[in-house]
């Protein structure tokens, strides 16, 4: 399987995931221009994600000289180790449908921050806990500076004009669950991969990350069997709107998928070298990605009110200098 050796191409990894994670939501957007409801692009999107995670396994899994080829590792793999692969999709599928539940009830000034922000927290400390690799100064203020961006944007989104059925009690509940349910997939990922994957042998039972990768993949589709059932029903959709879409949304809901796998699987494979804890942080950062399309391409924030740039400013000042502090975490 291909392993990283070196600190510099993990960390171009991480800042690929970063883009990737803060890039996705872009197919959304283009599917919601064209009247496709969130639950069957979510469908698609899943499909994505599957699909990218069995190529990923079959190409850069099998070949090179480091570790197990993929087919081999599943073989061998203990199911005490793919479970928790399993499960950790099982816990970012649910997580991330409600999250969008929450942005839908409550907008993006209020969920996303409180989502977003209890994930970063929660499975940046775990991360390291779990495999203290690192400066942990540099690291938590990296942390801390971007829940402070989180909160700017926040104030930044809460000057907006507010559309009419919003509900944002129900939209903060719904995030703040979300949030902590999203902090624990990761760290849960990780626990299925064998430790140090990249210079020594794959411990006997446990999980190449590309084998972890397509486990999480699986579990992820096979819950949303029953959690996207249920949303589709409480939005009035059906299998047969799905089935009526047209190939174009189709593929893009898949191609969001991909986007978004791919920015998963260079973080897992560059948390050999980087430690759990500074990949998922730098990860974290697609939210200043985010940012960034939504206010040039999107021009989320044209009809804002005389004083919102200054909360702009500090939104990109404080997620510039805390991924500047979680990279030199890893020195």
């Amino acid at each position: 399987m291909f392993a990283v050796q070196s600190l510099p191409l993990a960390i171009l990894f991480c800042v690929i995931t970063m883009l990737g994670w803060g890039s996705w939501a872009n197919t959304q957007k283009l599917a919601g221009k064209e009247k496709w409801p969130f639950e069957l692009f979510y469908w698609d999107y899943a499909i994505g994600v599957l699909l990218f995670s069995v190529v990923f396994a079959a190409t850069l899994g099998t070949f090179g000289s480091a570790g197990t080829p993929a087919l081999a590792n599943l073989r061998a793999a203990e199911w005490r180790f793919m479970l928790p692969a399993l499960v950790s999709g099982v816990i970012f599928n649910v997580a991330n449908i409600l999250l969008v539940v929450g942005i839908d009830a409550a907008g993006m000034s209020v969920a996303f921050p409180v989502g977003v922000g209890l994930a970063l927290v929660i499975g940046t400390v775990e991360s390291y806990l779990q495999a203290p690799k690192g400066d942990p100064r540099f690291l938590f203020s990296g942390v801390a500076l971007i829940l402070f961006a989180m909160a700017m944007s926040a104030v930044a989104h809460g000057k907006l004009p507010q559309r009419a059925g919003r509900r944002p009690m129900r939209g903060l509940i719904f995030s703040a669950i979300a949030g902590c349910i999203m902090g624990l997939f990761y760290p849960q990922l990780m626990r299925s991969i064998s430790p140090d994957f990249n210079s020594a042998p794959i411990v006997r039972g446990m999980l190449t990350p590309y084998v972890a990768l397509a486990l999480f993949a699986a579990g992820l589709i096979v819950s949303n069997l029953a959690v996207n059932t249920v949303f589709m029903r409480a939005a009035g959709s059906g299998y047969s709107h799905y089935f009526a879409g047209s190939a174009k949304l189709h593929w893009i809901g898949i191609l969001g998928g991909c986007i978004w796998m791919l920015a998963l699987s260079l973080n897992v494979i560059a948390s050999g070298v980087a430690g759990p804890a500074i990949s998922y942080a730098l990860g974290q950062g697609a939210t200043l990605i985010a940012a960034i399309w939504g206010i040039s391409i999107w021009r989320e924030f044209q009809d804002s009110p005389p004083g919102t740039t200054l909360y702009i400013v500090l939104m990109f000042l404080g997620y510039t200098s805390g991924l500047i502090l979680i990279g030199l975490a890893s020195r």
